[in-house]
């Protein structure tokens, strides 16, 4: 596949959290985040409920700077709005950030800043005759948050090839289809429409199992073999530069949302769902993050098997 030269130097941006030395000068006085849907976005929530940032920048001697928290449904947009400046810290998959690596290196140089959990990511069908990814066919359509970029297209990719043989990686891209993981689940819930698969992350995946009919048909652990980051965080080395006390503001501030899950699971699920506006019960909620295949922690794990 074509993600090795990329992948390498993502590890490299996520192997050290270097605050940097930057410029002497004053620092922006407003910090915009992105958030997906999701429970892997569950520390920036609490980064946002809590106003950690703004209690670190404070700390910092910033002063009172204003947070802005925008909602996307997938890496394409977001990484438009890193290349525009209207945006400081992306959320999402390994996919988009490696997209963003490769296309600004030497210009503003878009490098990770942490991860934000390792979780499995399943892929499900309602469909009675797909047993397996080999069985999807031109009848089906997969949803995912985006197609060819997402983290999801991108495992689905690795499980192409190693089903069909190297080179056909891009198999199943056809049947593939840009989705909001909500907007998914609807659909797939329904039991109407063309969208027969769907690629998502917790809880979206964990509703549709519970629902008759639908079940599971690849599994990012088992592609990658063992546990994986699914979410990291992302920025400009030019936006660290010039505002590295903010930078280690929000790292520090991540650190502690990381801390307060950890430490508070019953509180954290409560929190999930009153900011996320879930419908879920707490206890199915609870029940994920006491789920030892679902860790959040600012480490990166397995993310060279994307090479």
């Amino acid at each position: 596949m074509r993600f090795n030269p990329l992948i390498k130097g993502v590890a490299l941006g996520l192997a050290v959290i270097a605050f940097g030395t930057g410029r002497v000068g004053a620092e922006v006085s407003e910090v915009t985040i992105a958030q997906q849907f999701g429970i892997g976005y569950l520390p920036l929530m609490v980064m946002q409920d809590r106003k950690l940032l703004e209690k670190h920048a404070k700390a910092a001697v910033l002063g009172d700077i204003k947070v802005t928290w925008s909602r996307f449904t997938g890496g394409g947009p977001m990484n438009d709005a890193i290349l525009s400046g209207s945006l400081h810290f992306a959320s999402g998959g390994v996919g988009p950030l490696v997209t963003m690596w490769a296309r600004t290196r030497g210009i503003i140089d878009v490098k990770g800043v942490a991860a934000l959990n390792s979780m499995p990511l399943i892929l499900t069908t309602r469909n009675p005759n797909v047993k397996s990814i080999k069985e999807f066919t031109e009848k089906d359509k997969i949803a995912l948050p985006s197609v060819k970029v997402s983290i999801q297209a991108v495992t689905l990719q690795m499980a192409a090839e190693k089903i069909f043989g190297e080179g056909n990686h891009s198999r199943l891209d056809r049947f593939t289809v840009s989705m909001s993981h909500p907007d998914g689940t609807a659909a797939m819930l329904s039991g109407q429409g063309e969208i027969t698969g769907h690629f998502s992350s917790p809880p979206f995946q964990y509703q549709q199992l519970a629902h008759k009919g639908i079940r599971a048909v690849l599994n990012s652990y088992e592609v990658l073999g063992g546990k994986s980051t699914f979410n990291l965080m992302w920025t400009t080395t030019k936006f660290r530069q010039e505002n590295p006390k903010t930078y280690a503001a929000f790292v520090v501030a991540l650190s502690e949302a990381m801390d307060f899950i950890g430490k508070n699971r019953k509180a954290a699920a409560a929190l999930y769902i009153r900011v996320a506006k879930s419908k879920d019960a707490p206890e199915f909620i609870l029940k994920m993050l006491n789920d030892p295949d679902i860790e959040f922690t600012m480490t990166p794990k397995n993310v060279m098997k994307y090479a």
